[in-house]
C-alpha cells in the first residue's frame, strides 16, 4: 500500500471534511458482491471502511449475495444447478443451502469482519420481522422471489441504536414460505424503503459503460431518464440489468443518487464518497422523478 507524507494526509482529510459534513446523519445502502467478498483483503478493507463510515457519522446498512458460495456448497453436495434467464432455479433442497449459506456463513462473515472494530453489525434476514414480503418470480425458477413489499421497521430500530444491518437477501409470503430473491433488487428496494441518500452497488467492473469491452467509454454521470431505454441493449445487458433496474428503482423513488463502483479498488467507498472527483458511475434522478 502506498504511504503517504504527513502533508499528503492533510490534504486528504481536509478534502473529506465537506463531504463528512454533507453526508453525517444520512443512510447509504450498499450492495456488496463479487470479488470483493471472496478475497481477503477487499473483504477486510470493506469491512474497516463501513466501520469508518458509521464513526463519521454515516448510517450504512450492507445488502450482500453470495452466490458464488452458494455454488460451491452445491457442488459440494453433489447437486447440479440450473440458471434460466440468469436466475438459479431453487427447488426446495436448493432453498435450504441458500438459507444456510446466506444468513449462515456470508452474512455471518460480514458481521464478525465488521464487528472487528466494535460491536457495531447485526446480521439481519428478509424473512425477520417481516422486512422483505415476496412472490414467486415464475413457476419454473421454483422458490425464487419476487419483491411484493419491503418493510423497514427493524432496520429504522436498528439504526436508532446506532448499529450496521447486514440483510441477508431471503423474502417470505404471507404463508411464511421463504423465497431466494436477487441482491441487486433487494439493494434497491431497501434503499427507497428506508429513505436513503445513496445506494453503492459494488461490482466487478469501473462502473458502467456505454461499450462493455471499452474502459474508456465509461459513463461517468447520467440520470435515470438517460439510463431507462438503455436498459437491455449493449450498455445494459447481462449481469448488469439487475444492478442497473436497481439503481433506477431507487432513485425513481426518492434515493438522491446511485452508485455502480469497481469493488475490487482499495477503499472505493471512500474514494466515491469522500473526494472530489468520486470513481465510477453516479445516477440521478431524472426530470420525472
Amino acid at each position: 500500500m502506498k504511504s503517504h507524507t504527513p502533508e499528503e494526509t492533510a490534504s486528504i482529510l481536509t478534502q473529506a471534511l465537506p463531504y463528512i459534513q454533507q453526508f453525517a446523519g444520512t443512510t447509504v445502502v450498499v450492495k456488496f458482491g463479487g470479488n470483493a467478498m471472496t478475497d481477503p483483503h477487499l473483504f477486510t478493507t470493506f469491512a474497516a471502511d463501513i466501520v469508518l463510515m458509521h464513526s463519521v457519522g454515516i448510517k450504512p446498512i450492507v445488502v450482500h449475495g453470495g452466490g458464488p458460495q452458494i455454488g460451491a456448497l452445491l457442488q459440494k453436495l453433489g447437486k447440479e444447478t440450473e440458471f434460466i434467464d440468469g436466475l438459479r432455479v431453487t427447488d426446495a433442497e436448493t432453498l435450504d443451502v441458500v438459507r444456510m449459506v446466506l444468513a449462515g456463513k456470508v452474512g455471518r462473515d460480514i458481521v464478525s469482519g465488521i464487528n472487528v472494530h466494535g460491536p457495531l453489525a447485526v446480521g439481519v434476514s428478509g424473512e425477520d420481522a417481516g422486512l422483505i414480503r415476496a412472490k414467486p418470480h415464475s413457476t419454473e425458477h421454483g422458490f425464487v422471489g419476487q419483491v411484493v413489499d419491503v418493510n423497514p421497521d427493524i432496520l429504522h430500530r436498528l439504526l436508532a441504536e446506532g448499529l450496521i444491518p447486514v440483510i441477508s437477501t431471503i423474502g417470505s409470503d404471507e404463508t411464511g414460505q421463504a423465497y431466494n430473491i436477487n441482491a441487486d433488487t433487494v439493494a434497491g428496494y431497501l434503499a427507497a424503503a428506508v429513505g436513503a441518500n445513496k445506494l453503492v452497488m459494488l461490482t466487478d467492473v469501473d462502473g458502467l459503460r456505454r461499450d462493455p469491452d471499452n474502459p474508456d467509454t465509461l459513463i461517468r454521470q447520467t440520470t435515470s431518464d438517460e439510463l431507462h431505454p438503455l436498459v437491455g441493449t449493449k450498455t445494459v445487458s447481462g449481469g448488469m440489468i439487475p444492478k442497473v433496474e436497481a439503481c433506477l428503482h431507487a432513485v425513481d423513488n426518492g434515493v438522491n443518487t446511485a452508485h455502480v463502483l469497481n469493488g475490487t479498488v482499495e477503499h472505493v467507498l471512500l474514494l466515491e464518497i469522500f473526494t472530489v472527483s468520486g470513481i465510477g458511475t453516479i445516477i440521478r434522478p431524472g426530470d420525472g422523478s
